[in-house]
């Protein structure tokens, strides 16, 4: 059976604890944990509502069986610029987290950022709409943390309901050419030799689930709006950078950018 919206209630409260106080915990009590993904989309949006933090974007992917992909990323966590100060690494019941915090997990993206709203309606956008809404295409960052001391094997619905391990997004510069399905991703830390790795997609075109998030949310009554920043997947998988040194990227022919996160 479906949570009550008091049990919704319930695992919201304490999800936004742990952001507020940048604490890790262990899997939400077992009569409030979601049992599928609508439960888990619920709480994520009780969890958005008691936040009360103007929403600057969404990460997203193309729906699967037992998977719906999609978490707001709150305004307050759109970093840009040559320094990126991100959360402080959450603690553990144990103490401070150890390595991780000198080190910060971010997924190589790009993010589309609305010029236009789409708002919900009744009719669906089609392709055509989406792109004329999109005003430029960047290079990105998403900034990975979660509010689980190990979401390792955790069941997608709690995964959904904390908001899929995102805790902010960098967003780089603009394309200097088209978007592409795949490219060699180039990264270098101060001090360190450079490292290459291939980049692909994981949904083959990275447009593809910014469509199917523009008709999910406009089915939802939420819509997306001007000034949003809709990141649709990881080319790389989770890099591991550490805070105060600079790392100079290059997305193939598609963008080159330098960056320093600190806590």
């Amino acid at each position: 059976m479906p949570l009550s919206p008091e049990l919704i209630t319930e695992a919201a409260f304490e999800l936004v604890a742990r952001r507020t106080s940048a604490r890790q915990g262990p899997r939400l009590p077992p009569i409030c944990r979601p049992a599928d993904v609508e439960d888990g989309w619920q709480i994520q949006q009780e969890v958005t509502r008691r936040l009360a933090l103007p929403v600057g974007g969404w990460k997203t992917a193309l729906p699967s069986p037992g998977k719906l992909v999609a978490a707001p990323i709150y305004a307050a966590t759109v970093r840009r610029g040559a320094t990126c100060a991100v959360p402080a690494a959450p603690v553990t019941p144990a103490g401070p987290a150890g390595p991780a915090a000198n080190s910060v997990r971010v997924e190589p993206e790009l993010a589309f950022v609305l010029a236009a709203d789409l708002p919900a309606r009744a009719q669906p956008y089609s392709d055509a709409e989406v792109d004329q809404a999109v005003g430029s295409v960047h290079a990105a960052l998403e900034i990975c943390a979660s509010r689980y001391l190990d979401h390792t094997g955790l069941p997608f619905a709690e995964m959904l309901a904390d908001g899929l391990v995102n805790s902010g997004l960098w967003l780089g510069p603009a394309l200097a050419v088209p978007e592409a399905a795949a490219f060699e991703l180039n990264w270098q830390i101060e001090g360190e030799a450079a490292a290459t790795k291939p980049a692909r997609h994981p949904d083959g075109a990275a447009r593809a689930p910014l469509y199917w998030l523009a008709n999910f949310l406009r089915e939802r009554g939420l819509g997306l709006q001007a000034r949003q920043a809709v990141i649709t997947g990881s080319y790389a998988g989770v890099l591991t950078l550490p805070l105060g040194k600079s790392v100079q990227f290059s997305y193939g022919a598609l963008a080159r950018f330098e960056v320093t996160f600190s806590a």
